[in-house]
């Protein structure tokens, strides 16, 4: 099969289509034929070297993807050969063929395309996890979300919504701002012309957000950590934190276990496949791009102009 391979840690320029080998699967495995992947800021960081695979995972990037089961182990009862899924991955998704543990593939939800299926999994299991099933958000309850509209943002807002929740978000262009309104968000906050803090003590009554989902850390570490788009580096007021008897957690899909990445995979399929079948969740794909144009999709992912999932087909 083909695969994109990191040719050396750098920038996108080091990203190259080659043949390799086929996946081998597991007993508890299938192997599906790749229809998409779609990138996550995990394959950037990955490409220069700071965020390797897990041990025994696929070297390939790509953390979720969509396609059609070509093969299945001894063990593997749900699935059969032709069945249309999207999965969540430890790695992989670049390529024309990956091989996944069964109790991480999903149905296709009715409605979706084949294709944009692959812009679920990493986010909805991403968001679902920590926002729903760890910080235990509620409806009523009041969410902030940093960063947006990125692949995780667009679906937050979205699921966050479903859930009677009330939605704020910080972004740095107002046609992001403005995309996040159309899609459900309640308090539109631009971070470059207004204090987002000020702002949302004022639209809370001086109470704040009972939680808050952060791609940026680094300046904006008080909350729910997801990504470091910010920086690695932050400043955290102790006596805040106790006074105010606030939680601060991370959490990462890549390095869980299989059982426990089942586990949520199972949770998604339960809480959040119904709301994409009714239309309440949407796919957002910015823009679809050839697999062996992978350079051009890193490039523009870090240019940050991208609304919602960049795809890569093979």
């Amino acid at each position: 099969m083909k695969a994109v391979v990191i040719t050396s840690f750098g920038g996108p320029e080091v990203l190259q289509l080659q043949e390799v080998e086929d996946p081998k699967i597991g007993e508890d495995e299938l192997l599906i034929k790749i229809e998409a992947t779609a990138l996550s800021r995990a394959d950037t960081i990955q490409r220069i070297g700071l965020h390797p695979p897990p041990k025994g995972a696929s070297p390939y990037l790509g953390l979720e993807c969509s396609g059609i089961v070509e093969a299945i182990g001894k063990n593997v009862t749900r699935w059969k050969i032709g069945d249309q899924v999207c999965a969540l991955l430890s790695g992989g998704g670049y390529a024309e063929k990956v091989a996944v543990p069964a109790g991480q593939v999903l149905p296709v939800p009715p409605g979706i395309s084949l294709k944009d299926a692959a812009a679920f999994p990493e986010v909805a299991c991403t968001v679902w996890s920590t926002v729903f099933m760890m910080s235990r958000l509620s409806a009523g309850e009041t969410f902030l979300i940093h960063a947006a509209p990125s692949g995780i943002s667009t679906f937050a807002i979205q699921i966050a919504k479903h859930q009677g929740l009330r939605v704020f978000v910080t972004a740095g262009i107002e046609e992001k701002l403005a995309f996040c309104k159309d899609i459900g968000a309640d308090v539109c906050i631009n971070y470059k012309t207004e204090d987002f803090v000020a702002r949302v003590k004022e639209e809370t009554g001086g109470k704040g957000v009972d939680v808050i989902l952060d791609n940026a850390a680094g300046p904006y570490f008080q909350l729910f950590i997801v990504g470091f788009m910010g920086g690695e580096v932050s400043k955290v007021n102790l006596v805040g934190l106790l006074a105010r008897c606030l939680t601060v957690q991370a959490a990462g899909l890549r390095n869980r276990s299989p059982e426990n990445k089942a586990l949520i995979v199972s949770e998604v399929e339960k809480n959040v496949w119904p709301a994409i079948t009714a239309g309440k969740v949407k796919p957002v794909v910015y823009k679809s791009i050839p697999l062996d144009e992978a350079a051009v999709a890193h490039r523009l992912m870090e240019s940050g102009k991208h609304i919602g999932k960049i795809l890569l087909v093979p």
